[in-house]
């Protein structure tokens, strides 16, 4: 049976909040579209909202939850990416609980410190979304929008339990998110499962354990701890942090027990590699996810997350060279490999290897002369094609959103 990853939208569909109309899910709970989805679900005595958008969609989420009955008894942020929690003081009201996990300082403190790294590392990947948020400031005074952090008024460990309305809401920590503060949302009256992003962005595919903008390696065996609440909760609609829900108490648990599975694998087999004295390349190129698992990459990839589990459970040190224990990079001697080789041989020895479909070995020769002499031109030719030879077989969202700021780049006249 294909993975239902083959039927749904993939990365390149998300988009940011437009403020229309929320559209109806059923069960009194409706969807706003956004970079992540927010949730409005009606009691009878106001709504309960789960995720609220990075923080200049609040206003547009809240227009478009004008015909959920309000006020706003409580917000339920599931994870502490600022996608989820950054509206909240837009569609706040005055007795509002806000919810999240007691973890979530450590996320607060993370955007806090992190902005500076992280932001210019993130942004080749998320144009659209930047160019969102200025489309949306020349209608606002960007001054009148609250960028500050809201602070929880109700925080817990493993568990929480609130009724508000006549409607029940279980809430347990699932630390095997992209975050360690994840949590799910349960409507048992419904049996309704919010789960926000504790898949990724994308459900059916494997996770993304390690990010390319830096972020916390995630750790693999609390992802399957994750998904095995999830599969004892039995539920029979799946509402995630992105797109339509998932319906279907069998399609659900099928989908999430492969993903549990080839994630299970992938783990197990890395430390196979590792206790033989596998380098940690071959595993890179030789783990892969059962082939009976149908299970995507669209947004992480098996390869980056064998390194992930590599290293968190090792550290950095590759008992490869002496000069891991220092902090002289490979580069600083590029000068002396280009002059004592030459330029122009290690050029050609890159287009012999292009020649040969072996795209990442012309890069390592054409970052070396790139070192040496950023602007020479027949490097930079040769490593754009390289970079493009890789996209050609890319369908993964980061992979290919790397790929292409990079030949953009090497494609521009120094």
């Amino acid at each position: 049976m294909a993975g239902i990853h083959r039927e749904r939208p993939g990365a390149a569909d998300l988009a940011a909040a437009t403020g229309a109309p929320a559209t109806p899910l059923g069960d009194d709970i409706w969807m706003s579209p956004g970079v992540s989805n927010s949730y409005a679900i009606a009691t009878d005595d106001g709504r309960v909202i789960v995720n609220t958008g990075v923080v200049f969609e609040g206003a547009l989420h809240k227009k478009a939850f004008e015909e959920v009955p309000g006020p706003t008894r409580a917000v339920v942020i599931t994870q502490g990416h600022a996608d989820h929690w950054g509206g909240v003081n837009s569609l706040r009201d005055d007795q509002t609980d806000v919810i999240m996990h007691r973890n979530y300082r450590y996320w607060r403190d993370d955007n806090e410190r992190l902005m500076g790294y992280r932001v210019p590392k993130t942004s080749f990947a998320f144009e659209k979304f930047t160019q969102a948020m200025l489309e949306h400031f020349k209608t606002v005074d960007p001054a009148t929008i609250d960028l500050s952090f809201p602070e929880p008024t109700t925080t817990f460990d493993r568990q929480h339990q609130f009724t508000a309305g006549g409607r029940a809401f279980e809430l347990t920590w699932t630390p095997g998110g992209e975050t360690t503060d994840a949590l799910v949302v349960w409507l048992p009256e419904d049996r309704i499962l919010f789960t926000g992003n504790l898949f990724g962005p994308l459900f059916g595919h494997v996770p993304n354990l390690m990010t390319i903008r830096g972020d916390r390696y995630r750790d693999p065996i609390h992802y399957i701890e994750a998904l095995d609440v999830v599969l004892a909760y039995r539920p029979d609609k799946l509402i995630t942090g992105h797109f339509a829900p998932i319906e279907g108490a069998e399609l659900i648990a099928e989908e999430v027990t492969a993903m549990r599975d080839a994630m299970r694998a992938v783990h197990d087999r890395t430390l196979e590699f590792m206790n033989a004295g596998t380098d940690l390349h071959t595993a890179m190129r030789e783990v892969k996810v059962p082939e009976q698992l149908d299970i995507g990459e669209g947004y992480g990839k098996t390869a980056w997350n064998v390194r992930a589990i590599w290293e968190m459970y090792t550290g950095w040190f590759r008992h490869r060279s002496t000069t891991e224990l220092y902090g002289v990079p490979p580069e600083s001697v590029a000068s002396d490999v280009v002059a004592a080789a030459g330029a122009d041989a290690l050029v050609e020895a890159a287009r012999s290897h292009i020649a040969f479909g072996r795209p990442v070995q012309a890069l390592h020769l054409t970052d070396l002369v790139l070192t040496a002499d950023p602007g020479h031109p027949q490097a930079r030719a040769l490593a754009a094609e390289a970079h493009e030879l890789l996209l050609g077989d890319a369908d993964n969202f980061w992979e290919k959103a790397w790929l292409t700021k990079e030949i953009n780049e090497l494609r521009t006249a120094q």
